[in-house]
């Protein structure tokens, strides 16, 4: 991906290196039930099956290959990187096509960068595809794999996780254990409690995210796609510039 370019006229474009041809994507998809949940017309799912679309035929639409790791209530299914657009349309229909999870137990995110981390033998660059909402400990192994490869998060969100609205009487479910509750929305004290549990996640997240080393990109079931990666693209650009070392992943800097 030209991340300069890309900025600059708010559209896609691609840098071809041919010497770097061999070099590889991984998608690590977190499939796990809180994944499945949306409040509007999209689900977090549907934003990270969108953003993997885009990514892969953008890297594999001149030679690069991409490969994924898929996590349901564990790691299922590992998909070879691979070139071309038949490939690209494998990985997402694997994406897709999945039985619905109605309950998985407790998100355990470790386990799928742990297991990447001893799959993904050659330096790649490595898209965590998430919700985050796991059980502690995922930052230390999202900052080991962070080690040798290019790591980028890509967290999926919805804006009801954040601010819960007025909506009177509301039965509540855990989507990843099943138990459900039922609450009030109406009393204020409530929603000023959901925000400030709502609030201390997110501070805990990006604390996550910074002892990881990585960035973060962040997708809501609301937004604009497109915008949100431009955004990012612009934020990594400015501090190339600012970095006397820094700049941006080899691999990013491709795109088919």
């Amino acid at each position: 991906m030209d991340w300069n370019v890309t900025a600059r006229l708010q559209v896609p474009h691609v840098r071809v290196f041919t010497e770097d041809r061999e070099m590889a994507a991984w998608f690590l998809l977190d499939l796990s039930p809180s994944v499945d949940f949306g409040s509007g017309e999209l689900r977090k799912q549907n934003i990270s099956a969108e953003f993997v679309a885009v990514l892969a035929r953008l890297l594999t639409r001149h030679g690069n290959r991409v490969g994924a790791v898929l996590y349901g209530s564990g790691v299922d299914t590992v998909i070879p990187t691979r070139g071309g657009r038949r490939h690209v349309l494998h990985l997402l229909n694997s994406m897709q096509a999945r039985p619905l999870q109605t309950e998985g137990g407790v998100t355990q995110l470790r386990d799928l960068l742990e297991s990447s981390a001893s799959l993904i033998k050659r330096r790649s660059t490595v898209f965590v595809v998430s919700d985050f909402i796991s059980e502690p400990g995922w930052d230390r192994a999202l900052a080991l794999l962070a080690q040798r490869h290019e790591v980028v998060a890509v967290r999926v969100l919805d804006p009801l996780e954040l601010d819960l609205p007025d909506l009177g009487l509301l039965t509540i479910r855990d989507s990843e254990t099943g138990e459900q509750i039922l609450v009030d929305t109406h009393d204020a004290g409530f929603r000023r409690r959901f925000a400030r549990i709502a609030a201390q996640r997110e501070a805990e997240l990006r604390e996550g995210f910074m002892r990881a080393g990585v960035d973060a990109l962040e997708l809501s079931t609301d937004g604009d796609l497109v915008d949100a990666v431009v955004r990012f693209v612009d934020m990594r650009k400015r501090r190339a510039r600012l970095s006397a070392g820094g700049g941006l992943p080899a691999h990013l800097q491709q795109a088919a």
